[in-house]
């Protein structure tokens, strides 16, 4: 990772009669405003009214905040009206909730969802209007799907006592059929989500390289002798280049690196503070390690008007870094992985070799999470606090929770603050996760605490 020395940058000048130059991207929120960022919803049903251990203290945290950031995970609508249908193409299960998570999720104290992830179209699009319309109503900002390119990479707009709060989804994972895209000549856009599309490499020692050339060069339908790129091979559609250490590397898309970028400067210029918010799998649910790309990237945002950059996906905990007084969360797991998943399409039961008439979705629920989700690093993670003063992130609590990975099926998932041994191995992870990047959290009754002071390094 690069050396991070935590600068604490200085604002933009301003004008000689008080107001802010043109096309400023200056934080301007009151002192004390504080952001709340959790990781993936993935919630079937309401939950303020359940009988669940612990959740009183986790909405309090989520209520004490001006801005509430969490991912929507999920599709919310009433399957007994919904005129959808699940898509053959899916995000690897089909999300679903009933109508009233919408105001659930507000009484818990969420007023941001970040929408583009790779279950956005799982029920197509009408799952994915319908769950707009129900946050709607529910009062909660969303962003990252839209009716075409434009609508889905803006930003959206929360109104809070401390300054107004501009929030702007994408991702780097998700189907190809759920990307969104502008209209062109007498072609409309398309509806769909705000992507981030990423160019994968397979990374292999030179002598490897080599091999697999003369692996192509040997496939029927290439034309040996051709030039090509040296530097890389394609194999059976997989990009393969040399390096010096096995792995993957990604390579941004431009264009859709330039939207974002213009997206992020945008809504900054119309608002206080910005949030940018990526879900994120890869390299895997393996790696405790964002991608190779995304450090830059994360900078780069940062540098452009975000005050925060949240990423989720990978369904665990990856580092945290501090760049010019602006947190940068390279994964902040799973908040909710309530795993009461009905209905499921035929293509999950298909999937997971069970038969609609004879297995139930539970059933194709286990056997879904039997095939990735056994470790207990799932089920563990944080609710982040970032608290803010002269517009610079003054402190940050990282509060861990556990999911109930020993409860029953039905009642998994629900967070509750993680207590004790569990607790203090949670932070002591995230504290090694974090140090490659400058980065030191303190434990301190259970909580993690990153501390700055304007001036210095830290």
């Amino acid at each position: 990772m690069e050396e991070n020395s935590h600068d604490i940058g200085s604002h933009p000048a301003r004008r000689a009669d008080g107001y802010d130059m043109v096309g400023s991207i200056e934080t301007n929120v009151a002192d004390g405003f504080t952001m709340v960022a959790v990781g993936d919803l993935i919630v079937s049903r309401p939950l303020t009214k359940g009988n669940h251990s612990g959740f009183d203290e986790i909405v309090r945290i989520l209520r004490d905040a001006d801005a509430t950031f969490g991912n929507m995970e999920t599709l919310i609508f009433d399957i007994r009206s919904f005129k959808g249908s699940p898509e053959a193409e899916y995000g690897g299960a089909y999300h679903v909730s009933i109508p009233e998570l919408g105001p659930d999720l507000k009484a818990m104290g969420f007023n941001l969802m970040s929408r583009a992830n790779n279950h956005t179209l799982d029920w197509g699009l009408e799952g994915m209007r319908e769950t707009s319309r129900i946050l709607d109503e529910s009062g909660i900002v969303h962003a990252g799907v839209g009716e075409n390119l434009a609508q889905a990479g803006a930003a959206r707009f929360l109104e809070t006592t401390r300054g107004r709060v501009a929030l702007l989804s994408f991702t780097s994972t998700f189907t190809p059929m759920s990307r969104a895209c502008g209209p062109a000549g007498e072609a409309p856009g398309r509806p769909g989500l705000n992507p981030l599309r990423l160019a994968e490499s397979i990374v292999v020692p030179p002598e490897m390289l080599k091999n697999l050339r003369q692996v192509r060069d040997a496939l029927p339908g290439y034309e040996s002798g051709h030039a090509g790129d040296l530097a890389r091979v394609v194999v059976a559609g997989a990009t393969f280049k040399a390096g010096d250490k096995p792995g993957y590397s990604y390579e941004p898309n431009p264009g859709d690196v330039a939207d974002i970028l213009r997206n992020v400067r945008r809504g900054k210029q119309f608002a206080d503070f910005c949030i940018v918010t990526n879900h994120g799998h890869e390299p895997g649910n393996w790696s405790q390690q964002p991608p190779d790309y995304e450090q830059s990237f994360a900078r780069g945002l940062i540098d452009a008007g975000a005050d925060a950059y949240v990423v989720h996906g990978p369904h665990q905990l990856r580092g945290i870094e501090i760049y010019k007084g602006r947190p940068i969360f390279y994964s902040i797991g799973n908040f909710m992985m309530d795993e009461l998943r009905s209905p499921v399409g035929a293509d999950m039961f298909a999937e997971y070799g069970k038969d609609p008439r004879v297995d139930t979705d539970a059933e194709v629920t286990v056997a879904e999470m039997a095939s990735g989700f056994t470790d207990t690093v799932f089920y563990e993670s944080i609710i982040t606090v970032s608290r803010f003063e002269q517009n610079q992130l003054a402190d940050l609590r990282l509060y861990p929770i556990e999911l109930g990975y020993s409860k029953r099926f039905a009642n998994r998932g629900v967070p509750q603050l993680a207590t004790g041994p569990q607790a203090k191995a949670i932070l002591e992870r995230l504290q090694k996760l974090s140090e490659p990047f400058g980065t030191e959290i303190a434990i301190e009754n259970h909580t993690g605490v990153i501390r700055l002071k304007a001036g210095s390094s830290l």
